[in-house]
């Protein structure tokens, strides 16, 4: 490789064409801006990677059946923008997009606000936890430190957790794992195999699509009512059950992740018993179930195991509720599925780390922790809705009992255009078309509320910007800052 050239592989031209769909936005006198608009979001979304290389002009060109000089044109901005770098007679690649040009509310330095995660900073009483687990560690010294079930004592608080909340556990029914993610990864590795299907809410949660995927599995997209009339389609559940024959069903029905959405005791009666009829597992994420900012968890509706019995397999965290630095979660079970769960989990790593462990043993056993946590994230949520309400009052939303995020509906499909306009304002975004099956979802997008107010008022007062550059309304530039 010439000296100098950064390491990336390269993507072709029939696949980049598949990856950025239906690029056009503006018509043809647009031509050149909306597929290099379209090729940024790629970057900014992680699909186009630092180094990858780009197919040569006439390639391309032949790919989306465009002109050589829209190509040519569109490869002009992202050079200008700092998205692409090129060299003669070695083509071009990705470049590293902070070095872009800023845009007009873009802030000096390393200012931008990321809005794309739905997750807080570490809890209060972190580092008592971790001063306590300190000395408690002496005690696991002595032993081999494989843990492939988890600590009893840790695993003995989750399941009192579930007991409290109307589902009867034991600690043989609770194995820890590494965040939710990867509960749901090992579930889905024993569950699932290449051209099965899975069954999933849409829109749905972004990185179990992404592992769906990367196990050649099929998601299966029932959709979801996002403006909170109507919630779960139960019939379209169970038609999509019949007729799809998945091998298990995904589903997060406590404050859905992107939509808030909660699923109520009748309606999950309901859908317990559809699972039921067609004997189909299903994983329940209850990543955000003790976020409930209007009330106490225990006393929320059931957990959908209570409906579903031994056919669902409910998958936990730390991440949203503790800090996603810990990187500890669960699985809830029957002790056979749990089992084979155990043995095929020798085939990915050999249990969680023993310390961390000890830490989240320890916060678990302060309620009033997490009630402050509640506390702040009810006052974040109202502070992000007041600004949403104050600098984007045609955008509209449900305001969410409890979880981490609002799920807005704006008055045009820009909101992928959005989130390239967003990132040159100084905030990232992540455009509706990341919780989708297949993309769409234009209309929305997620809005977290895990950051203190007055970031929460600059990011809104920056997305304002950001919109009103999309739709031609500069007048809206001029938005106070709060």
């Amino acid at each position: 490789m010439e000296p100098g050239l950064p390491l990336g592989g390269r993507i072709s031209g029939p696949r980049l064409a598949v990856m950025l769909g239906s690029w056009r936005q503006g018509g043809s006198r647009q031509g050149a801006a909306d597929l290099a608009a379209a090729i940024e979001l790629q970057v900014l979304d992680g699909q186009l990677p630092l180094g990858t290389r780009l197919p040569a002009e006439r390639e391309l060109a032949d790919a989306l059946g465009a002109s050589r000089t829209l190509i040519g044109a569109a490869l002009d901005r992202l050079r200008e923008s700092g998205f692409v770098a090129s060299r003669r007679g070695a083509g071009s690649w990705i470049a590293a997009p902070g070095r872009r040009r800023r845009g007009p509310l873009a802030p000096a330095g390393d200012g931008s606000i990321d809005f794309t995660h739905a997750s807080s900073p570490a809890i209060p009483g972190m580092a008592a936890a971790v001063d306590t687990a300190r000395v408690r560690l002496a005690d696991h010294l002595g032993d081999h430190g494989y843990q492939e079930r988890g600590l009893l004592a840790l695993r003995e608080r989750i399941a009192r957790r579930y007991t409290e909340r109307g589902l009867p556990t034991t600690p043989a029914q609770v194995m820890v794992t590494n965040g939710a993610h990867h509960a749901f990864v090992l579930v889905l590795r024993m569950l699932a195999g290449p051209g099965d299907r899975v069954l999933v809410e849409q829109p749905t949660y972004p990185n179990a699509l992404e592992a769906i995927r990367a196990a050649h599995a099929i998601p299966v997209p029932v959709a979801l009512d996002p403006s909170g009339e109507r919630g779960w389609d139960i019939a379209g559940i169970d038609a999509a059950l019949r007729q799809a024959s998945p091998r298990f069903a995904y589903l997060v029905v406590d404050f859905q992740n992107p939509t808030g959405l909660r699923l109520d005791a009748e309606g999950r009666s309901r859908l317990g018993t559809v699972l039921a009829r067609a004997r189909t597992p299903v994983v329940v994420d209850e990543t955000l179930v003790e976020l409930d900012l209007e009330g106490d968890p225990r006393h929320g509706p059931p957990p959908l195991a209570s409906f579903a019995g031994d056919l669902a397999i409910c998958v936990g965290s730390a991440s949203k509720t503790h800090w996603g630095g810990l990187r500890l979660g669960w699985i809830r079970a029957s002790e056979d599925l749990l089992g084979r769960l155990v043995s095929a989990r020798y085939a990915v790593d050999l249990g969680s780390p023993v310390f961390e462990q000890l830490v989240l043993t320890e916060l678990m056993a302060d309620d009033t922790l997490l009630d402050r946590r509640r506390e702040e994230l009810r006052g974040y949520r109202d502070a992000l809705a007041g600004a949403v309400h104050r600098y984007l009052p045609d955008w509209t939303f449900t305001l969410p009992r409890g979880g981490l995020s609002l799920w807005c509906r704006m008055p045009e499909p820009v909101s992928s255009r959005l989130a390239v306009a967003a990132a040159s304002h100084g905030v990232q975004v992540a455009p509706g078309s990341r919780f989708g099956v297949h993309g769409g979802l234009e209309r929305w997008i997620r809005l977290p509320f895990s950051l203190p107010p007055d970031r929460i008022d600059e990011a809104i007062r920056r997305l304002s910007a950001a919109e009103a550059s999309v739709r031609g309304t500069p007048a809206s530039l001029d938005a106070p800052i709060a």
